[in-house]
């Protein structure tokens, strides 16, 4: 990782779902942290709705009949926080389950408070 590079810090347990996931799709959402840490955009990264301004994005992939989504915030100066890895089980429309919209603003407000702990 050279200088220009984000960080990625996981909260929770972010990194053990991604890990789950099918080879293929943890290539893609991994591509796509990696343009986050170099401060571009992926094209499958879309700001996450009910954030409005917060900065916090979602990777959606569909795979074999299957939705994966990892979501991460590049709001706050200098790091890739990953709020939350899943894979959508509702068969019901695109919204994000309420549950897991719960997870990210609760991971997102312990992101907030890390970082300001970790500039002091």
């Amino acid at each position: 990782m050279n200088e220009a590079n984000k960080p990625v810090v996981w909260l929770g347990n972010s990194l053990d779902e991604l890990k789950k996931f099918p080879d293929e799709v943890r290539d893609e959402m991994g591509y796509a942290l990696y343009q986050a840490q170099i401060g571009k955009k992926h094209p499958s990264a879309k700001p996450l709705k009910g954030f409005k301004g917060a900065g916090v994005l979602e990777i959606v992939e569909n795979f074999d009949g299957d939705t994966y989504r990892t979501v991460y915030t590049v709001k706050l100066a200098g790091v890739v926080y990953v709020l939350h890895a899943f894979q959508k089980k509702s068969k019901k429309g695109i919204a994000t389950p309420t549950k897991d919209i719960e997870l990210i603003n609760k991971r997102l407000k312990l992101a907030i408070e890390t970082h300001k702990a970790n500039q002091k």
